[in-house]
């Protein structure tokens, strides 16, 4: 294949509930502008596989409701007909096999180059050469492939992937996938140096996906065939308005990941974090001295290890610690660092 048979699928249908109350249902993480730099999570995501995917191959599957919002914020560089938008929600195995039947149907085949919308990622040119890798795995070894990160500490908030450090080869197979660990558990994996964090980022030939929802999920893969076999007619709409609805609900992890014997991991470095909630803003922003991220306008009295963000009133802080406080225009939160993920209730 070349690399006019490289695709791209950003998944960009998420609300961004643990990022309350910045990040909102109508204006969810993807379109914000967490760096201060004017570009949102999605324009930075664009803007990295333009440089590595032709910009005619990239697609975004979204929600109906964003879709128009989505080709606004890629400034119109797509086609309206590769903002692949669902009309519910039905997790990401839909998503992804929605955007496989797509790929076939209108372009024979091709190397599928899957990842979220609002991911963070530091060093440009090592992501470039473990994706480059990652393609070159797919298709040489017609398999499913997966990007891992090389754990830089004893996360509690991943899943892991476990392979055997020891294989001669830059795709490992993958040995298990592990649910999100205690603290001591993630301890044993990162000092084993045999996982990896599980980043939901995917590569593999759009047939060879199609294949697995056939034999592993054929309920969702009858739904599939049926809007492939209205695609390039006039009730494509139509069709897909009436069967996606009614796609059994189910991620592509626990429905073809995690039963699949012929998946291969990379494990990379590449300055990764899914910035998923207010606790990984220390991935972005650096720390005072006393171990307090601030943005905005503040002042902060003897206060420690405390994530304070405002987006337009001062936020004063007295004698607190290991506080997360978010101030907007009409929604203010205060919580523990250590409850940041029961945000999204």
């Amino acid at each position: 294949m070349t690399n006019q048979d490289n695709y791209c699928v950003i998944m960009g249908g998420g609300i961004g509930s643990r990022f309350w109350p910045f990040s909102r249902k109508t204006l969810p993480k993807q379109f914000l502008d967490f760096f201060g730099t004017g570009r949102s999570l999605l324009q930075q995501t664009f803007d990295r596989f333009q440089k590595v995917i032709p910009t005619e191959n990239i697609f975004i599957v979204t929600n109906e409701k964003q879709a128009a919002k989505m080709l606004e914020c890629v400034d119109g560089r797509i086609a309206k007909d590769h903002i692949l938008a669902e009309p519910s929600a039905r997790n990401t195995a839909a998503c992804i096999g929605y955007a496989a039947m797509e790929i076939v149907k209108k372009y024979g085949d091709g190397i599928m180059c899957i990842f979220p919308s609002d991911h963070f990622v530091k060093k440009e040119a090592a992501f470039k050469e473990i994706l480059g890798e990652a393609i070159k795995a797919a298709e040489e070894q017609d398999k499913l492939i997966t990007i891992g990160i090389a754990p830089t500490f004893p996360s509690t908030g991943y899943g892991y992937i476990k392979f055997d450090k020891k294989e001669d080869a830059i795709a490992r197979k993958v040995e298990e996938f592990k649910e999100k660990p205690d603290l001591e558990t993630a301890k044993a994996y990162v000092e084993s140096g045999n996982y990896a964090w599980n980043s939901g980022m995917f590569v593999w030939k759009a047939s060879t996906i199609l294949k697995k929802f056939e034999r592993l999920l054929p309920d969702i893969y009858e739904c599939l065939v049926k809007i492939g076999d209205a695609m390039n007619t006039p009730e494509e709409e139509n069709v897909i308005q009436e069967i996606y609805p009614v796609i059994p609900k189910i991620s592509i992890d626990y429905g073809i990941m995690e039963r699949s014997s012929d998946v291969l991991v990379l494990s990379g470095d590449f300055g990764w974090n899914d910035v998923g909630s207010w606790d990984m803003m220390k991935v972005i922003y650096d720390a005072d001295q006393n171990g307090n991220i601030i943005v905005g306008d503040q002042v902060n009295i003897d206060t420690t290890n405390t994530i304070s963000f405002s987006t337009g009133k001062m936020i004063a802080t007295i004698g607190v610690d290991n506080l997360v406080v978010v101030e907007t225009e009409d929604a203010v939160l205060v919580c523990s660092k250590d409850r940041v993920q029961d945000v999204k209730k």
